[in-house]
C-alpha cells in the first residue's frame, strides 16, 4: 500500500473502546459560591484613649465559581462522580478594623469544548472553546460592613454590623462539545473509522460487528504544505436513533462545530439498501436532531469501492449526487483510492470557509 505523496500522518488523540467507560461527555452538577462574612461590632479599648469609638471590621468576600479550559482534559469523568461544589467563605471582620480574609475562588477544570448550562431553561452561560478561557458561572457573597462604617454624629456608638451576603448557587450541565474541523457520519460500520486510521495515527477499534466505535475518536489530518485539520469519527446513526435506537444521537453535538460533514455511505455488494435511502435516512436523522447540523454542508463519499463488484450501487449514488449538483468522492481505504483527492479538496473548502 502507498501513502499519497501529499498526505502524512500525526497523532493527536483517540478515543477506542478500551475508553468507552471513561469518556463522558454530558453530567449534571450543583455549585455555590462562598458567603460573605459578617461584619463585628466592636469598640477601641485602650488606656488613655477615653471613648475610643467604633472599631469594627468588614467581612471578607466569598470565593467565586470559576470554570476554567484546559490542554490536558478530554472527558468530564472527573465530574461524574463530584457533582457538588462549594467555594470558601469570607473571613469575618474584627475589631481594631481588620478586615476579613477573602475566600478563594474555586477553580473547576474542564476540557476545552465544554458548554455551561443552566439546568432547568438550558440557556447558554459559557461556552469554553479554547485553552485558558474562564467564566465566572457564580459570584460570592458580598462581606458584611463593621461598625466602624455606622459612625455619625448622631450614632457615635452604632451597636450592629451588617451580615455577609449569600454566594449564588446554580444548577448546571456541562456538555462537552470536540472541537473538530471536520466530522464523519454514517451508518454504522460504513468506512469512518477505518478512514480516520489511514488519514491520521488515530487507533480506533475496528470490526465487521455494528457499533464498534462507542466513543467520538479525534485525529488531525496534516499536509506537506504545512497545513492541517481535525477529524472526528461520530459513531455510527441508524433509524430512529432520534427515539434512542442504537446508540442514539447522543455523541452528535461534537459534530454541531464542525465546518464541514464528510456523509459515508457504504457501496460494496454486499449492502442490499439502496445507497440514495440510506443517505437520506442519515439526514432526516440529523434534521431530527438540530438545524444546524441540517444545515451543514456535506461531502458525500461512497466508502468500500474495492469490494463494489458491479459498481451498481456506487453508480447509482454518483449519479444522484451529480444530479442534485451534491460533491461527491468515491474512495478505499484499503487501496487508498481516491484518498488523497477528498482530503486535498477537503483542506481547500475548509480554508475557503476560514476566508469567508
Amino acid at each position: 500500500m502507498v501513502k499519497p505523496a501529499g498526505l502524512q500522518r500525526v497523532w493527536l488523540k483517540s478515543y477506542d473502546s478500551s475508553f468507552c467507560m471513561k469518556f463522558v461527555d454530558y453530567v449534571k452538577i450543583y455549585v455555590k459560591a462562598g458567603a460573605g462574612g459578617r461584619g463585628c461590632v466592636s469598640f477601641r479599648r485602650e488606656k488613655y484613649v477615653p471613648k475610643g469609638g467604633p472599631d469594627g471590621g468588614d467581612g471578607g468576600k466569598g470565593g467565586n465559581i470559576v470554570f476554567r479550559a484546559e490542554a490536558n482534559l478530554y472527558t468530564l469523568l472527573d465530574h461524574r462522580y463530584k457533582k457538588h461544589y462549594k467555594a470558601k467563605r469570607g473571613g469575618h471582620g474584627m475589631g481594631k478594623n481588620m478586615h476579613g480574609e477573602d475566600g478563594g475562588d474555586l477553580i473547576i477544570k474542564v476540557p476545552v469544548g465544554t458548554v455551561v448550562k443552566e439546568q432547568v431553561s438550558e440557556e447558554i452561560i459559557a461556552d469554553l472553546n479554547f485553552v485558558g478561557k474562564e467564566a465566572t458561572i457564580a459570584k460570592g457573597g458580598r462581606g458584611g460592613k463593621g461598625n466602624a462604617h455606622f459612625k455619625s454624629a448622631t450614632m457615635q456608638t452604632p451597636r450592629f454590623a451588617q451580615p455577609g451576603e449569600d454566594g449564588e448557587e446554580a444548577y448546571l450541565i456541562l456538555e462537552l462539545k470536540l472541537l473538530a474541523d471536520v466530522g464523519l457520519i454514517g451508518r454504522p460500520n460504513a468506512g469512518k473509522s477505518t478512514l480516520i486510521s489511514v488519514i491520521s495515527r488515530s487507533r480506533p477499534k475496528i470490526a465487521d460487528y455494528p457499533f464498534t466505535t462507542l466513543v467520538p475518536n479525534l485525529g488531525v489530518v496534516k499536509l506537506k504544505d504545512y497545513r492541517s485539520f481535525t477529524v472526528a469519527d461520530i459513531p455510527g446513526i441508524i433509524k430512529n436513533a432520534h427515539k434512542g435506537a442504537g446508540l442514539g444521537l447522543q455523541f452528535l453535538r461534537h459534530a454541531e462545530r464542525t465546518s464541514l460533514l464528510l456523509h459515508l455511505v457504504d457501496v460494496s455488494e454486499f449492502i442490499d439498501e439502496d445507497p440514495i435511502e440510506v443517505m437520506f435516512e442519515i439526514n432526516r436523522e440529523l434534521a431530527l436532531h438540530s438545524e444546524i447540523l441540517a444545515s451543514k454542508e456535506q461531502l458525500i463519499v461512497g466508502t468500500k469501492t474495492d469490494l463494489a463488484g458491479d459498481s451498481q450501487r456506487l453508480e447509482r449514488l454518483k449519479n444522484y449526487c451529480l444530479k442534485e449538483n451534491l460533491p461527491f468522492y468515491n474512495i478505499s481505504a484499503a487501496t487508498m483510492e481516491g484518498i488523497e483527492g477528498l482530503i486535498a479538496d477537503t483542506s481547500s473548502r475548509l480554508n475557503e470557509k476560514l476566508k469567508g
